[in-house]
């Protein structure tokens, strides 16, 4: 039998018919499973991408930027439950609360046991003064990560806020043994020293704590306040000193006036009324009552007249209803010799404010013009003011009867 011109063998006609068939039917279950599933890898890749350009974006403070990834991510992958936390602390810092809130409570319903989402709906809750509620969360965040202080700090602090302070303190001891090497505990430790007037316990925690977080200046400041309260004054002038050379803090007016104050009770006085001068002449000084004061009292000490007048005059105009600039310009008028005038001052001073301090020297006043009966009950109600006012007692006493 002769072959067909150009006949093929029978079995390559089939394998041609076959590999046809296979292109018309299109794409079989394997190969569409395996494509979805490159598909969701790729989307889960791109997810967690976006995610890291919306977290960086949220540190830089970039919080539009922020969002617009935050979304792109979830977009991608919804089920990621640090999506949510995180798009719910960008709306928090965009003040949109009610979303935040909705946000952390999604992320919740995905992971019941998400540390995260129980943290910042606790410091959402803060942010609206529900504090209890915070509590709550706080305390829950503790418990889901109870090697992390920071959520046992947290909820130690509320109680704080909510001035419970015994059960703050025995809620941090008993957790204390799992952060022995931790600053901040040992920080909020001594804040509850100092609630109990405890400054010596405090100022012990407060420069433990400083050891184990030398970079926290939060801590040197709460050591700094501890020292002044313990008469550790030379010490916190050193730590102020530190702190203030920092370019960082140099423009804290707070620091500046606590180290002031030390150089005064150092008896560092040139030092004192050249801190106080800055801080008068700055910016902010023209207003700055505590200033003019500090540098008020340190012009009386060194006699120096001419700015102890500037600065009386300074406080009576910027602080009508303090009495500090009539006792300054007072106790010039009294070292003048012009005592009906100092009288009348510290008169003044007394409509203001009735204090035992002031009272004692409208007494001496009242003593140098020889009007002994009046010297008497000024002294006499300057007691009554302040029962322990040594100086009152000792004056009261000198007073001739007649």
């Amino acid at each position: 039998m002769k072959r067909l011109p150009h006949s093929r063998p029978l079995l390559a006609v089939v394998a041609v018919a076959g590999l046809i068939g296979l292109q018309g039917c299109g794409k079989g279950k394997y190969t569409t499973e395996h494509t979805n599933a490159a598909k969701l890898k790729m989307n889960m890749l791109k997810s967690a991408t976006e995610y890291q350009m919306a977290h960086q974006a949220f540190m830089a403070g970039d919080l539009q930027k922020a969002n617009n990834h935050i979304d792109y991510s979830l977009t991608l992958n919804e089920s990621v439950v640090k999506s949510h936390v995180l798009r719910g602390r960008i709306m928090m810092e965009m003040g949109n609360l009610e979303r935040a809130d909705a946000c952390f409570k999604h992320a919740e319903t995905l992971d019941a046991g998400n540390v995260d989402a129980a943290y910042y709906q606790g410091v959402l809750a803060e942010r609206v003064a529900r504090k209890e509620e915070a509590l709550g969360f706080y305390r829950k965040a503790a418990d889901l990560e109870p090697s992390n202080a920071q959520y046992c700090i947290a909820a130690t602090e509320m109680m704080i806020d909510l001035a419970r302070i015994d059960e703050a303190d025995a809620y941090l001891r008993q957790r204390q043994e799992r952060f022995v090497n931790n600053g901040g505990v040992k920080q909020v430790l001594g804040n509850i020293a100092m609630l109990r007037k405890d400054t010596r316990t405090a100022q012990t925690l407060y420069a433990e704590a400083r050891l184990l977080s030398p970079e926290n200046t939060a801590i040197v400041e709460n050591l700094i306040r501890a020292q002044i309260a313990n008469g550790a004054v030379a010490d916190a002038e050193v730590n102020l000193s530190k702190l203030l050379s920092d370019r960082a803090m140099q423009d804290r007016r707070d620091l500046r006036h606590m180290r002031a104050k030390c150089l005064v009770q150092l008896d560092r006085l040139v030092e004192a009324r050249d801190l106080y001068l800055e801080l008068t002449k700055d910016r902010d000084g023209n207003a700055d009552i505590e200033a003019w004061r500090g540098l008020g009292e340190v012009a009386f000490i060194l006699k120096d007249t001419p700015r102890l007048k500037l600065c009386a005059g300074r406080l009576i105009a910027i602080a009508p209803k303090s009495p500090d600039g009539w006792i300054l310009r007072g106790l010039m008028q009294r070292r003048a010799g012009d005592l009906a005038a100092a009288k009348s001052s510290f008169e003044q001073a007394l409509e203001l404010r009735r204090d035992g301090n002031t009272l004692v020297l409208l007494g001496m006043v009242q003593q140098d013009m020889r009007q002994n009966a009046r010297a008497k009950e000024s002294f006499r109600e300057a007691l009554r003011h302040e029962p322990g006012h040594t100086n009152a007692a000792a004056l009261l006493a000198s007073v001739p009867e007649n």
